[in-house]
């Protein structure tokens, strides 16, 4: 099976190879869409990387989880169940000797199911394109993200409706492919008078094209 290789773009491990399986059907997010999926995150968190915890779902070639790792978040929790492709994220994880990263084997739905509570300030979901993955996931994704928690997503498609706690913060197109920021603006109870109230709404949209 031949490889070709992408390279982690910023932070601490800046410039690391990883390898890409061809013919595992693997679509890792070009350089120039995570620069600014990062440009975004120091935005909303103001700098702020390393008290947050990452989810990345569909871990695949692991570009997103291990530039979120190179960036200094506190947890890179990634999520795969493809053999080959285990093997090769797990062949980085050794090289980096990164201790924010953990790899988890098995399926998307199965690891949100079995979630004990939220812990997640950011969730990466990249699925695979065809499988209506987002609109699958999308009623456990509260299983993992904190109140004011920020999710990522590609897709093939916009046409995808979120409620009202979903607010859209950023989007942009590469290609064919549509990428997005929301937030997880739920409404939760203050803890002295019950009081309920929803999280300041911070959307507003950033079209970028590549």
């Amino acid at each position: 099976m031949k490889k070709h290789q992408i390279r982690i773009v910023g932070g601490q491990y800046r410039r690391t190879p990883i390898s890409v399986i061809d013919g595992d059907h693997l679509r890792p997010t070009p350089d120039r869409v995570r620069e600014t999926l990062f440009n975004w995150l120091q935005h909303f968190w103001a700098g702020d990387f390393a008290s947050r915890r990452v989810l990345d779902l569909f871990a695949g070639s692991g570009a997103l989880g291990f530039e979120a790792a190179s960036r200094g978040v506190a947890l890179a929790q990634l999520v795969e169940q493809a053999p080959g492709t285990l093997a090769a994220l797990r062949a980085v994880q050794a090289r980096l000797q990164a201790p924010a990263i953990r790899i988890h084997a098995g399926d998307a739905l199965a690891y949100l199911q079995s979630l004990p509570q939220a812990s997640f300030d950011l969730v990466l979901l990249d699925p695979p394109f065809g499988g209506q993955w987002i609109q699958r996931l999308q009623p456990l994704l509260a299983r993992a993200l904190v109140p004011g928690g920020l999710l990522y997503l590609e897709s093939e498609t916009t046409d995808i409706t979120w409620p009202d706690t979903w607010p859209l913060l950023r989007q942009g197109r590469a290609g064919q492919v549509h990428y997005a920021l929301r937030q997880f603006a739920a409404t939760q109870k203050t803890g002295n008078n019950g009081f309920s109230a929803s999280l300041p709404d911070t959307s507003h949209s950033l079209s970028e094209s590549a």
